[in-house]
């Protein structure tokens, strides 16, 4: 199912450029300030267009992708926690902090997949399954081992949402080129897709403060980790 069509309005599908430099380096794009008397006369407003389809299907499979990533992080979460802090009493405070922040990312996804309607991956009931037993399972390796996973996931759901910052802010500029309006909701969800990486991105740097890197075997245990988790993104997108 795809994104309702009132959801957002967007240009024809702008050209990837895999040199694309780090979004947080990139300026928030403006739409302008509104004009008033003879001046708005001569200058019409922005025309208003749907989506492309192209954009739309991009749009519903990142919204489902993001989901299912944040519920995988929560059970990570879940599970991870109970035997880290019989463990290791102190790091209490952090992994309920990382759990909260992941716990409302998860929210945000859910409301926007009821709000437009689009059906969450087919792979739930496994991703559920995969990220209990992952979480689980590195606790019980240690400390270092948690870390290392926390710091895999997050490379690669960081690198994720990069990818689709930088797809909002070539829409939002081609739709400017265009002279068409640009929606506050793809304002918007640019601006929460931005807040939620940055956060991801906060987790890895705790991960590797609290010594992911002594993992073993580090190599091999994140190397997989990472592998997996870009398997379950691309089948998210699609499935």
């Amino acid at each position: 199912m795809s994104t309702s069509r009132r959801l957002y309005s967007a240009a024809p599908d702008p050209v990837h450029d895999s040199t694309s430099p780090d979004p947080r380096s990139l300026p928030e794009q403006s739409t302008g300030t509104p004009r008033a008397g003879p001046e708005a006369a001569s200058h019409p407003a922005p025309r208003s267009q749907p989506l492309t389809q192209a954009q739309r299907d991009f749009l519903s499979s990142a919204l489902r992708v993001n989901q299912a990533g944040e519920l995988a992080a929560v059970l990570i979460y879940t599970h991870q926690t109970p035997p880290i802090i019989a463990s290791h009493p102190h790091l209490r405070p952090l992994m309920k902090h990382m759990y909260d922040q992941e716990e409302g990312h998860l929210t945000t996804f859910n409301n926007l997949l009821a709000k437009h309607r689009i059906r969450p991956t087919a792979m739930y009931p496994v991703w559920r399954l995969a990220a209990s037993a992952l979480g689980w399972s590195t606790a019980v390796m240690g400390r270092e081992a948690a870390m290392a996973c926390t710091e895999a996931v997050e490379t690669e759901i960081g690198s994720h949402y990069n990818e689709q910052v930088r797809y909002l802010l070539d829409m939002v500029e081609q739709m400017e080129k265009n002279g068409q309006k640009v929606s506050e909701e793809i304002l918007d969800l640019m601006k929460t897709i931005r807040r939620i990486r940055d956060e991801e991105l906060e987790h890895l740097d705790y991960a590797v403060e609290n010594d992911a890197k002594g993992a073993r075997p580090y190599e091999l245990l994140t190397g997989v980790i990472r592998a997996g988790c870009r398997g379950a993104i691309w089948i998210s997108e699609r499935v």
